[in-house]
Order: structure tokens, then sequence, then C-alpha cells
């Protein structure tokens, strides 16, 4: 089972297929995604299943369905166990952006962090779940593919936040301070705690 995000609600991708209750059912293979984000929008409606027989198949069709956007990021702790969280379009997210040319997905990572915080020193401790998220750009939707990975560092300099991307703060929180961000987050990155 997969889990991709339309904001907040999520298309999941199984192999089950269950009675209809707050939800609609559509098979993987003939919809349409514009058909599935039009269900999306309609608030009785809190998820869609699509449903394909094969499990192995289920992200492999459904991301032919449009274009794909490959992207790296990190949760970051520092020596105080803090995490690195940055403040873009009224949310708290976590660092993260889209490959270069030919990049290893572990470099996009480690640059998209110190671009978008000033925080540098970091290495890569582990590989987290990957996200999927549908978003629109000049009216044309896409499949945001994250692949994420737990790092540390030991920076202690100022935190810079990469205002040309329409980040206006970054902070390093404590584990109470993570829970109430979390709040005022998307969904795919509370699945990263």
């Amino acid at each position: 089972m997969y889990k991709v995000f339309v904001n907040d609600k999520p298309i999941i991708l199984t192999t089950k297929v269950e009675k209809e209750t707050a939800f609609k059912n559509y098979l993987l293979k003939s919809v349409s995604i514009e058909k599935v984000i039009k269900t999306l929008h309609k608030k009785s409606v809190n998820e869609v299943h699509l449903i394909h027989e094969k499990e192995d198949k289920l992200l492999k069709h459904f991301l032919k369905k449009l274009p794909n956007v490959v992207a790296g990021g990190g949760k970051v702790y520092n020596n105080q166990g803090a995490v690195l969280f940055i403040y873009r379009n009224n949310k708290w997210d976590l660092p993260k952006g889209k490959t270069e040319k030919k990049e290893p997905i572990e470099t996009t990572a480690i640059r998209e962090v110190e671009e978008e915080t000033g925080v540098t020193g970091l290495s890569i401790t582990k590989p987290l779940e990957t996200t999927y998220h549908i978003f629109k750009r000049h009216g044309k939707y896409k499949i945001k593919i994250t692949y994420w990975f737990e790092m540390t560092t030991n920076y202690a300099g100022p935190l810079e936040p990469q205002e040309n991307e329409g980040i206006t703060k970054v902070a390093w929180l404590n584990e109470t301070e993570v829970a109430h961000a979390l709040e005022n987050s998307y969904a795919n990155i509370k699945l990263l705690f």
C-alpha cells in the first residue's frame, strides 16, 4: 500500500477492494487523475482508493499517470537532538528540493538542506520513508517523489532562510516545538515523525 497526498487528503494505492464509506474506489489502470483530484475536493470524501490486482505494480502504474519531479530532503538533528525546520507558505516543513542533472539523490538532499537553511557539515545516517504528493504548476498536475534522509550535523552557526524560495524562517525545534509545528505542517511531513 502507498499513500500519495493531494493537499492533506490521501490517494491510497491498494490491492484491496473495500466497501465505500467516506472514500471512493477506482480502478488504477482506467481512472483519470483529474477525476481523482476532483473527487478529493469534495467535503464528503476523505480519501480515494486506487485498486490494482498486483501489489508490485501499484506504484509503477500510478507514476506513469503524471510527470514525475524527483526531490531529496533531510530530517536533520543537531548535537542537542533538535530538528531543523523551515517555514514556507505559512506552514512548517523540512528542507527539500529537486535533483539536478544526474545528481545522486543523497547529494541532492544535502545540497538542498544547505541551500535552504545555511546549515553545513551534514552527514546522512539513514534513509527514511519516500513521500509522494501531487501539486499543480502552470496549470498542470505533477507528482513529487521525495527521498528523505535522516542527517546529523555539528553546525552551530547562523541559520539563513533561502528567501528566493519563499522560506521566511529556519529553526532548530526541540521535541515539544516539533509536536506543535507538526500541527501546522503537511501530511507527508507528519509521516516522517
